[in-house]
């Protein structure tokens, strides 16, 4: 296999769509470094795992040699992307995405090499473009092709507020593109419209167009819903090594490969390796552990993650918790559920009232944390592991 091929084949890992697949070929096989585009919005102070989805594929490009720009929309950020949102996004103030700027930088350097990245801000062009540009950049796009786009077409026909300046989102990303001359940009699946944008305006410019890498979006702790603060189903990559490795612990099986693919810097046959054992009796609990390190390992150092292990050992391992943890699944009518009445469901105590009387006592726990309130709710889209005294354990999603 070529270079060029290997290195395709590195990139294409985990991709759900490349536009256009012979596109990026060709330009690989020019053998000069390409100007890789990533654009994040600094909406939040602290990133998850999920958005180090497309880092993860930046880092690919950078050790194959390839020029990443770290895109910071200081500028969009303060339009507030639509995408999938049935309702105006809040516009951040400039302090605010200035503050969740510059933490962004501190940890996305965890995974790139800082000394080959390039940060750009948006606000650097789009500022120099004025009003009269902006007007021009309108002029680009008419609001038939607007509405093509999916959720901008459902807020509409739900009789849902659009604001005007919803419609500048897309355009101003696509001309991120134009002014870094970028030949591949990457982003999720749910940004497809704002990423080919970017290929319009480049043309009508008379630049090459670029290409278009879309990452999947990595499903959260309960492997269903997208991983989101929001929903409480996430780990961020500032948690505690302890929080992290039994959050990560607790994810299904099935959720594990997922994160292996899109996470692990692993190779490709290494996991495939660790498959084999599975298939071959061994535990996908040792399997989730290596997982476990080699994430703690990234987010903070090797000290952490052995010391997160240890740590798991100690509280669950030795003599109390059983190889194979039951799993159950509980549904709710109202989204959300009292602690005493899922202790009860999950099979782990006969009763409510002697829910609240374990966990009086201090022998309900979630995750090896002591449950201390009893009136404590847990929301749909969750998944831990519960326990009631030494030998009592369950694992349980709430839907």
């Amino acid at each position: 296999m070529s270079d060029v091929s290997q290195a395709f084949a590195e990139i294409k890992r985990g991709a759900e769509e490349i536009l256009l697949e012979d596109e990026l070929l060709e330009k690989l096989k020019q053998g000069k470094p390409l100007k890789i585009k990533a654009g994040f919005d600094p909406t939040a102070p602290d990133l998850h795992l999920g958005h180090t989805v497309l880092i993860n594929k930046l880092r690919q490009f950078q050790q194959l040699g390839h020029e990443v720009i770290f895109l910071i929309g200081d500028f969009t950020g303060m339009i507030g992307d639509p995408t999938g949102k049935n309702v105006t996004r809040k516009a951040l103030t400039q302090e605010d995405v200035l503050a969740n700027a510059e933490t962004y930088k501190e940890q996305v350097f965890k995974i790139l090499d800082p000394a080959k990245t390039r940060v750009e801000f948006n606000s650097t062009w789009m500022e120099k473009l004025g009003a009269a540009g902006m007007l021009k950049l309108a002029s680009r796009q008419t609001v038939a092709r607007m509405m093509e786009r999916d959720d901008f077409k459902k807020r509409y026909s739900g009789g849902q507020a659009i604001a005007i300046h919803e419609f500048m989102y897309p355009l101003v990303q696509g001309w991120d593109s134009v002014a870094l001359e970028s030949d591949v940009e990457l982003g999720g699946t749910d940004q497809k419209f704002n990423l080919l944008m970017g290929r319009e305006l480049q043309k009508s410019e008379g630049q090459r167009p670029q290409t278009v890498l879309m990452m999947p979006l990595l499903e959260g702790l309960d492997g269903v819903q997208k991983m989101s603060k929001s929903l409480n189903n996430y780990i961020g990559i500032t948690d505690s090594p302890t929080e992290m490795f039994g959050k990560i612990m607790s994810i299904s099986d099935d959720l594990m490969w997922r994160y292996y693919e899109l996470l692990s810097f692993k190779p490709i046959e290494e996991i495939k390796g660790y498959k084999d054992k599975i298939d071959n009796g061994a535990n996908p609990r040792d399997v989730k552990i290596d997982l476990a390190k080699e994430l703690i390992a990234r987010f903070h150092d090797d000290d952490a993650a052995q010391a997160a292990h240890q740590e798991f050992i100690n509280r669950f391992q030795k003599g109390a918790m059983p190889d194979d943890i039951p799993e159950l699944t509980i549904t709710t009518e109202s989204g959300e559920i009292a602690i005493a009445n899922l202790l009860k469901e999950a099979g782990l105590v006969a009763s409510t009232s002697e829910a609240m009387r374990m966990i009086k006592q201090g022998a309900a726990k979630i995750e090896g944390e002591k449950i201390t309130d009893n009136k404590l709710i847990v929301i749909a889209n969750t998944s831990a592991i519960y326990q009631v005294g030494k030998r009592k354990f369950a694992k349980v999603t709430v839907i």
